[in-house]
């Protein structure tokens, strides 16, 4: 139902309340006002049972309307409803489809040789690729960046070099240093006639001064937001675009955790050392960045721009390993990432690492996590010693008894703020990209990952894993279960949330 009608029904019921209200309750406006809260909150509490929710997420709802009935009603209407996202995303997905299958049919070969993989990472490749619909690459490079000045030092080569075009979306983008450094870069290009698109995440870059962007667009690149930030009471703010894509030319791409500000280069000292993972990619899996970019573009322009020209050429050549990119968000119902990861995990014979600034897990990953250690599997999680959000930083830490118990060994980041986003199993096969292991990657935000087998850049992942190891502290169970008493509610009033941050 719309906004526009959802409120002028409330108006209506509270007006019928007001004026017919008095002659059955009578003349106290909080006894009125609170029948219609009640009815409110039981209308609603069943509606949403009746959606067939995620449990736990239902039970957070019911139970935030039940106990704090006018905030509850806040973030429902701010957040908690789905009609947007059938309405707009159903058709988003359909789109995206045919466009996967368009790039199947026509450069993908239909039957992939995965003989040189053992049977778990055939059986991973096969559902990766049937969850995402996107293709498997087997003639991609890939190179791993470490950190801000590795990441933002390539892409501005990248950059330089464009002839074509230019395409770049991300979630956060400052007016910085960094931020301006790359804005002159477009807008040069843009006058060399080179096409330049840029779309940015209206709530992530909502302190983005018009004036910059204004000064991108006289220059002739195109600009454009995903959702807007002045819907801050249309629940489509809650479906944001989390990615961070760039392709130059349609031959070299970019993913990772990484967005664009000074502080992904250490320079915010609220933060410290910024400790981040970005990836360059080359060969046939930038043609999946481009096309995931360009349904993006033309979700929010209506302007198709699928053409040959933008698609890179393929390479005959077989290089290491599979490369797949997987794009996931509220428009595909296969919960692409979230099964991938449970399935990652499940099917490790050795080890499970990960690394995330955000540790929000739902019942079956963090089931599969328990099952790992209790397995004998080496279960390790890299996480941030100091938050960049409160409520999530609390909310994580309440999932962290139930591990520890089983024996997952947690290590705090104290070098600075952890903001890597990867899953390593048995040192083989990884991902890496923009979806933390929270709720919100797996069911709000559009995110993409790459998945990697056996390819070089796995082995970097795995060094790089094992050196941030050396800049933490280990959790001692015995320790951690001694906290304070006021400390353990704040953490589990906070994980009472985690079904909706």
């Amino acid at each position: 139902m719309r906004r526009g009608i959802q409120a002028v029904l409330v108006a209506v019921l509270l007006f019928v309340f007001y004026y017919f209200g008095f002659g059955f309750f009578g003349k106290t406006a909080g006894t009125i006002v609170s029948i219609f809260s009640t009815l409110t909150v039981v209308s609603l509490g069943f509606m949403i049972f009746m959606e067939n929710r995620n449990p736990s997420s239902t039970m957070a709802w019911i139970l935030l309307l039940a106990l704090m009935p006018v905030v509850g009603l806040f973030f429902y209407f701010l957040f908690g409803q789905n009609y947007f996202k059938r309405r707009k995303f159903n058709k988003k997905a359909e789109q995206d489809l045919k466009s996967y299958e368009r790039l199947e049919e026509g450069n993908v070969r239909i039957h992939q040789d995965l003989s040189g993989f053992n049977p778990m990472q055939q059986q991973l490749l096969r559902l990766s690729q049937r969850l995402a619909r996107t293709p498997i690459s087997f003639s991609s490079e890939t190179k791993i960046l470490t950190n801000g000045k590795e990441t933002f030092s390539t892409l501005l080569q990248e950059l330089q070099k464009a002839n074509h075009h230019i395409h770049m979306e991300y979630y956060i983008y400052r007016a910085d240093d960094i931020g301006t450094r790359i804005q002159r870069i477009l807008i040069d290009k843009a006058k060399a006639g080179v096409h330049v698109r840029f779309m940015y995440d209206a709530w992530g870059s909502m302190q983005l001064p018009k004036s910059f962007l204004q000064e991108m667009s006289a220059a002739g690149v195109q600009v454009v937001a995903y959702g807007s930030s002045k819907a801050f009471f249309l629940s489509r703010v809650n479906y944001r675009n989390h990615r961070k894509i760039v392709v130059v030319d349609g031959e070299v791409g970019f993913i990772g955790g990484l967005n664009v500000g000074d502080e992904y280069l250490s320079r915010n000292s609220a933060y410290g050392f910024w400790r981040d993972t970005h990836m360059s990619v080359k060969g046939e899996a930038v043609r999946t960045l481009q096309i995931i970019f360009l349904q993006d573009w033309h979700y929010m322009t209506g302007e198709k721009v699928l053409e040959a020209e933008y698609l890179s050429p393929l390479l005959s050549e077989r290089s290491s390993g599979a490369v797949q990119i997987i794009p996931s968000g509220p428009d595909n119902d296969r919960r692409a990432l979230k099964n991938i990861f449970f399935s990652m995990i499940t099917s490790a014979q050795k080890s499970v690492w990960l690394a995330t600034p955000y540790f929000i897990p739902d019942d079956d990953i963090l089931t599969s996590l328990r099952v790992a250690a209790m397995s004998g599997l080496d279960v390790r999680i890299l996480f941030p010693a100091k938050p960049d959000k409160w409520l999530p930083f609390l909310a994580s830490h309440s999932y962290f008894p139930t591990l520890l118990d089983v024996g997952v060994q947690i290590y705090e980041y104290e070098k600075g703020f952890l903001h890597s986003k990867l899953l390593i199993i048995d040192g083989e096969v990884a991902t890496i990209g923009t979806a933390n292991m929270d709720m919100r990657s797996f069911h709000l935000n559009f995110e993409v990952n790459a998945l990697l087998v056996q390819t070089d850049s796995v082995q970097r992942i795995v060094t790089d894993f094992e050196r941030d190891l050396k800049s933490t502290k280990q959790i001692n169970p015995e320790n951690f279960m001694k906290k304070r008493i006021y400390e353990r509610f704040l953490e589990s009033l906070a994980r009472l949330m985690s079904p909706l941050l």
